[in-house]
C-alpha cells in the first residue's frame, strides 16, 4: 500500500505538522496499525478505508489510537481530494468523534469539528512547577489549557514532561494573547508518547474556542510556537461548532511492503 507524508498547517515542506495516511482497501488488524504507527514515530498516523459513503478514518499515535486530530484529517484530506478524489471539493469521514466533513477551498482545507465544554479549574503549584511558569488562568475540556500572561512565556518555555503527566487532561497545552495573532499556543503530549504536537487542531477546538470568548470575536487567527510552527483559521459556528482551516504541503510518497496482518 502507498503511504503519504502531509505536513498540515504550512504552505511548505519541513514546517507545519506531519502526518503519515494510508489509504486502504480494508482494515489491518488493530495491532499492525499501532506497530506502524510506532515505526512512523510521528505524532499521527491515519488510516483510511472507503465506504458507499466517504472514508472510515482512524488515528494512531506511536502509543495508542486517538479519538478526533486535526492535522492529520487535514493531512488526510489533501491526499483524498488530491490523489484519489481530485475533482470533489469536500470528503467526510466517519470517526470516533461523529461524522468530519472537509472543504476545498482554494489553497485552505476546511474542517467541521466539535468543541468541548471548558470549565475553570484552579491554578495549582503543579501547574506551576510542570510548565515552569505560573498560568493566569486555567481551563479544562478535553485538554487542559493553560493561559499565561505573555507570548513569550509560551514561545521559551522548557516544561517538565514528567511532571506534565501528573496533570489533567488529555494534552497539556500553554497559551497566550500574541502580537500578531490573536493567540499563540504549545501543545504537550507525553500522555500520548508525544512530547511536543508541532500543530495541533484538536488542541484547537478548545484554545479558539477560550479566546473566541475572551475577545468577543466569532473568529481567531492562531500561531502554534513549536519549532516546526503552524497557522490555524479558527472560526466558531452559532451550532456550537467550530471550524478550523489550513494548507498542506505533501513531502513524500513511501510503498509499504512489510505484511500488515489482518
Amino acid at each position: 500500500m502507498k503511504q503519504y507524508l502531509v505536513d498540515a498547517f504550512t504552505s511548505k515542506p519541513f514546517a507545519g505538522n506531519p502526518a503519515a495516511v494510508c489509504v486502504l482497501e480494508r482494515w489491518p488488524s488493530e495491532e499492525s496499525m499501532k506497530k506502524l504507527a510506532m515505526e512512523n514515530n510521528l505524532s499521527e498516523t491515519a488510516f483510511l478505508v472507503k465506504e458507499e459513503k466517504g472514508y472510515h478514518l482512524r488515528w494512531f499515535t506511536p502509543e495508542t489510537e486517538v479519538a478526533l486530530c486535526g492535522h492529520a484529517t487535514l493531512a488526510s484530506s489533501f491526499v483524498i481530494l488530491n490523489f484519489y478524489e481530485p475533482d470533489s471539493a469536500e470528503v467526510q469521514f466517519r470517526t470516533r468523534s461523529g461524522i468530519l466533513t472537509v472543504h476545498r477551498k482554494g489553497n485552505l482545507y476546511e474542517m467541521d469539528f466539535p468543541t468541548y465544554e471548558l470549565q475553570e479549574i484552579p491554578v495549582t503549584d503543579a501547574m506551576e512547577r510542570a510548565f515552569g511558569a505560573r498560568p493566569i488562568q486555567a481551563v479544562l475540556g478535553l485538554d487542559l489549557v493553560c493561559v499565561f500572561a505573555s507570548e513569550d512565556t509560551v514561545r521559551n518555555m522548557k516544561p517538565d514532561q514528567a511532571l506534565l503527566t501528573g496533570l489533567p487532561g488529555r494534552i497539556q497545552n500553554a497559551t497566550a494573547q500574541g502580537a500578531e495573532t490573536d493567540c499563540v499556543s504549545r501543545s504537550f503530549c507525553p500522555k500520548l508518547g508525544i512530547a511536543e504536537d508541532p500543530v495541533c487542531g484538536s488542541a484547537h477546538c478548545q484554545i479558539a474556542a477560550y479566546w473566541a470568548g475572551q475577545l468577543h470575536k466569532a473568529e481567531i487567527a492562531a500561531y502554534q510556537a513549536s519549532r516546526r510552527g503552524g497557522f490555524l483559521h479558527c472560526r466558531m459556528e452559532e451550532n456550537g461548532r467550530i471550524t478550523i482551516s489550513g494548507e498542506a504541503a505533501l513531502v513524500a510518497v513511501a510503498e509499504i511492503v512489510a505484511a500488515l496482518d489482518r
